[in-house]
């Protein structure tokens, strides 16, 4: 992967604190880390990591062992709004690139910060890339990940915003010893709007969801064991491609009118 031209590219990188998700315990979130590794596997391009949150929490550490010289963080209390916070330190100086994780591992964890963000930076956002494959004349050209590994390629111009996808390449290990020689600075950034409906929410932990079990009539053990382990097929779900937008609409029709999303009158 080598951009086409000699120019350096600025890219910046947003991170946040994941959690586990059998623990709970703080640490680098998934898809942040994969964002990291894959602007630094970006030839020409000037990194800087930046968390809007508390400087002094442990878990920054992961990400610094990966490599990074330093990581700037953006100081706020725990419910100020993040997407304020960011887009005022981003807008004193744009970078050709951001890039993000698809949604975060606390909190909200909505996925809508790299869309907010990017129609406060005016600029356009891509959703789930898996690689940025060139740069060329203001123009970038990404692999987006599809469902069931599909890959689509996409020109975007610069400056945008791009969430990467759990399909990108693996993060690299994080070294305690480099994470030690990494430097914190701390930025502070005014006039935060602070998240006033999520002061009083209170956090527990997921249930999973009850799942109806397949009455299965089975007169023997043997049709029971074959119930049992028989693969279930998929009868749902096409790929409609170059085709009449008419039929194309009418099975998208069809699908909410099965599935009880809209009413025919």
């Amino acid at each position: 992967m080598q951009p086409d031209s000699p120019k350096s590219y600025m890219v910046k990188t947003l991170v946040s604190i994941g959690a586990h998700p059998d623990s709970g315990r703080p640490r680098r979130a998934m898809t942040d880390a994969r964002a990291v590794e894959l602007a630094l596997n970006l030839p020409g391009s000037e990194l800087e990591v930046i968390h809007a949150g508390d400087p002094a929490h442990p878990a920054l550490g992961y990400y610094s062992g990966m490599g990074l010289s330093r990581i700037r963080v953006l100081a706020q209390e725990p419910q100020a709004d993040a997407i304020d916070t960011l887009a005022q330190y981003l807008q004193q100086d744009m970078p050709d690139i951001v890039l993000t994780g698809t949604r975060a591992e606390s909190g909200e964890s909505s996925g809508l910060l790299p869309f907010f963000l990017a129609q406060k930076l005016h600029c356009p956002v891509v959703v789930g890339i898996a690689e940025i494959l060139s740069i060329e004349n203001g123009q970038a050209k990404v692999l987006q990940a599809l469902p069931r590994g599909q890959r689509r390629a996409l020109s975007v111009s610069l400056p945008f915003v791009a969430s990467v996808d759990i399909a990108a390449p693996l993060p690299r290990q994080s070294a305690f010893g480099i994470a030690r020689r990494a430097e914190i600075d701390v930025s502070q950034v005014e006039s935060v709007t602070l998240d006033q409906e999520s002061i009083n929410w209170e956090e527990t932990p997921a249930k999973a969801k009850v799942k109806r079990l397949k009455v299965v009539k089975a007169k023997t053990a043997a049709d029971r064991f074959k119930a049992a382990t028989a693969k279930t097929t998929s009868s749902g779900g096409q790929v409609m491609k170059d085709q009449p937008i008419s039929d194309m609409a009418k099975a998208v029709f069809d699908v909410l009118l099965e599935e009880g999303v809209i009413r025919q009158k």
